[in-house]
């Protein structure tokens, strides 16, 4: 794949603030390294590694080395949703428990304070049960239990919902006795919602997620080097965090070569710089791949399209978290199934226009799409600790590189 900047609108100059501001802070041991990729109207502008692989074995970072991408998999298990969706298998209205039966009697728990600091959790029925499109755009009423520190929180984190050793099915059945935090289609709560997404393909496929995701994407798309386990042949490549001076260790991240029982949709595969890229360009193309349609046209605008009314609210965490990648309304963005969605021009304060989308992953990665410039980037390091930083920095350092 050859580079070509200047034919696809970039200022070769400026281009090189990207390398400068990398390699400025590889030196400084803010991050080990970093791979980025910009592609635009088709073909890639710019295409560079910085820094280690692995900083403390000394091995030099290369462009199409292997990164954990964590929430970079929602997109793909989105996709993977809608891809059944297309065939009527699945009907995005539908209730969750149609298809995951554990579900239907899920509670919601309020918390209530009972003085002297001491909370309560109340439980009540749903008001509407959890949709598909619920479980899409983050409105289901699960989340994290590594936000906060609620009654529910704790209760994801005793029970165990993020463990590795789960098999899907165990996950959601894990998932299903708790309470959730809200009410379905009242709040935007980032959570556990795509993970009950990659069950539901499961069960709808009869196939495991992985296989489907090798069938039906990753095979059509020529994403070879992307997947849940890694064979030893590429386990070399896998790009690692680097040692932390101050405690000397480094940041515990998933071993992938371990075939783990839990393929986690929401947060479970690696990839590479150009694999992300195949999948990207079947999106901004709406759907259509170099020999074959994966999604409709209608099925990507569908996903791309803010799915957030103005009824509904936000956890108290959701600024805390994304800061300005928030997808609130106060941030000039949506959400819709799958990626956060720029809805409004002038009031986020990074560069982008309306329609661009995007995701990043909590361990280093990020990417979006802007159909209108015809502009694909993403970023691949694993520096969880600068995750909100790079997102902010590549922003800027792509648009101001930009001509025209």
């Amino acid at each position: 794949m050859k580079e070509n900047s200047e034919a696809r609108g970039f200022n070769r100059d400026r281009l090189q603030r990207i390398d400068a501001a990398l390699q400025a802070d590889v030196d400084a041991r803010k991050i080990p390294g970093a791979a980025v990729l910009i592609a635009r109207r088709g073909e890639i502008a710019y295409w560079k590694a910085f820094g280690f692989r692995d900083r403390e074995a000394n091995v030099t970072m290369e462009r199409n080395d292997i990164f954990r991408i964590a929430s970079m998999t929602k997109p793909i298990t989105s996709v993977a949703l809608m891809m059944l969706a297309e065939r009527g298998a699945v009907l995005l209205p539908d209730p969750v428990a149609k298809y995951l039966p554990e579900f239907a009697e899920t509670k919601v728990g309020v918390e209530d304070n009972a003085g002297a600091g001491n909370q309560t959790l109340r439980l009540v029925p749903q008001v509407r049960p959890i949709t598909i499109q619920d479980l899409l755009r983050h409105t289901a009423g699960f989340t994290y239990g590594f936000f906060g520190s609620s009654l529910i929180k704790t209760a994801y984190n005793e029970a165990g919902v993020f463990d590795l050793r789960n098999t899907n099915q165990e996950m959601t059945h894990k998932l299903a006795a708790l309470p959730l935090v809200h009410q379905p289609g009242e709040v935007w709560d980032y959570g556990m919602s795509t993970d009950v997404v990659g069950r539901l393909v499961e069960v709808v496929s009869g196939k495991s997620l992985g296989e489907f995701f090798t069938e039906y994407i990753f095979a059509p798309l020529g994403m070879d080097e992307t997947g849940f386990v890694l064979g030893p042949d590429k386990a070399s490549r896998m790009a690692q965090p680097q040692v932390d001076l101050k405690s000397g260790a480094r940041v515990p991240m998933t071993d992938h070569t371990v075939d783990w029982p839990w393929q986690s949709g929401g947060a479970g595969l690696y990839s590479t710089a150009s694999d992300y890229l195949r999948l990207c360009k079947m999106l901004i193309n709406r759907g259509e791949a170099p020999d074959r349609r994966l999604l409709a046209a209608s099925t990507v605008d569908l996903m791309t399209s803010d799915h957030l009314h103005a009824q509904i609210g936000y956890s108290p965490e959701t600024p805390v978290i994304f800061e300005a990648e928030a997808p609130t309304r106060d941030m000039g963005q949506g959400f819709g199934l799958g990626f956060a969605v720029r809805t409004q021009a002038g009031v986020n304060p990074l560069p982008g226009t309306i329609g661009d989308y995007f995701w990043a992953g909590a361990l280093g990665t990020y990417f979006w799409i802007d159909p209108q410039r015809e502009l694909i980037v993403i970023f691949m390091s694993q520096a969880p600790e600068l995750r909100l930083p790079y997102r902010y920095v590549m922003r800027q350092l792509v648009y101001q590189a930009l001509e025209g």
